[in-house]
């Protein structure tokens, strides 16, 4: 798992936005808050596949035992998952063989289509029937015309949501910035997130601390839902 490391400053700032508290809120409403869980699908977990990050297999367990909290809280367990077409090598060309050789681009969004090996989620991820399932064509599920996510949690009332999954700084980072602006209050979980390495992980969470997430443990996001009995 990622060593998270916010520099002492960073931390002064966050104090003096949040009124001398690390966190805008200690307590969470179950009903109105979701686990986010981003792109924990079988193309970035799988070794060898060209999207994978190893250290997304570590935090499994911890999302399994959000998960399980959230619901046993009357919380909500959102997967959001990666869903390309061919039309996405037209319509977002800017990314895919843009900032990626055109390649690399389409061995990537391949392995995030329908029917490709990479495209279902984890199978040792903790899915249930109740949970909700977002398909996303973009890094962010937030951004408008991507998914969904905003549409569904509205209709449940949820107004705040926490975000775990892969990668952190990029589609978890980018959902994070887009549904607080899109007026969501936003969770990050540093054990709950994963990338290619601590320099990134922590270089993303500094930025998003200062302004657009709470950052929050498992642990704290378990208690501050009334979950502390939970266990691994």
């Amino acid at each position: 798992m990622h060593q998270t490391n916010i520099h002492p400053d960073i931390v002064d700032i966050i104090k003096q936005k949040r009124g001398g508290k690390l966190h805008v809120h200690d307590t969470l409403d179950p009903a109105r808050t979701a686990l986010v869980v981003v792109d924990m699908q079988v193309a970035f977990l799988k070794p060898g596949l060209p999207s994978e990050v190893p250290m997304a297999r570590e935090i499994v367990p911890t999302i399994n035992r959000l998960a399980r909290a959230f619901r046993a809280a009357g919380g909500t367990v959102v997967w959001v998952y990666n869903t390309f077409t061919e039309a996405i090598f037209e319509q977002w060309s800017s990314f895919l063989g843009g900032t990626y050789a055109p390649e690399v681009a389409r061995a990537v969004a391949g392995q995030l289509m329908e029917g490709a090996e990479g495209h279902p989620i984890w199978p040792e991820m903790d899915v249930q029937d109740e949970d909700v399932r977002v398909a996303k064509d973009r890094f962010s599920a937030f951004l408008p015309g991507a998914s969904d996510i905003e549409e569904q949690l509205h209709r449940r009332g949820i107004d705040t949501v926490a975000i775990t999954g892969t990668l952190t700084n990029v589609c978890c980072e980018s959902s994070a910035r887009d549904a607080m602006m899109r007026n969501f209050h936003v969770i990050m979980l540093p054990d709950g997130n994963a990338t290619y390495n601590d320099v990134l992980h922590n270089a993303s969470l500094t930025t998003l601390s200062i302004t657009f997430a709470d950052l929050m443990t498992s642990d704290e996001v378990i208690n501050a839902l009334g979950q502390g009995d939970q266990t691994s």
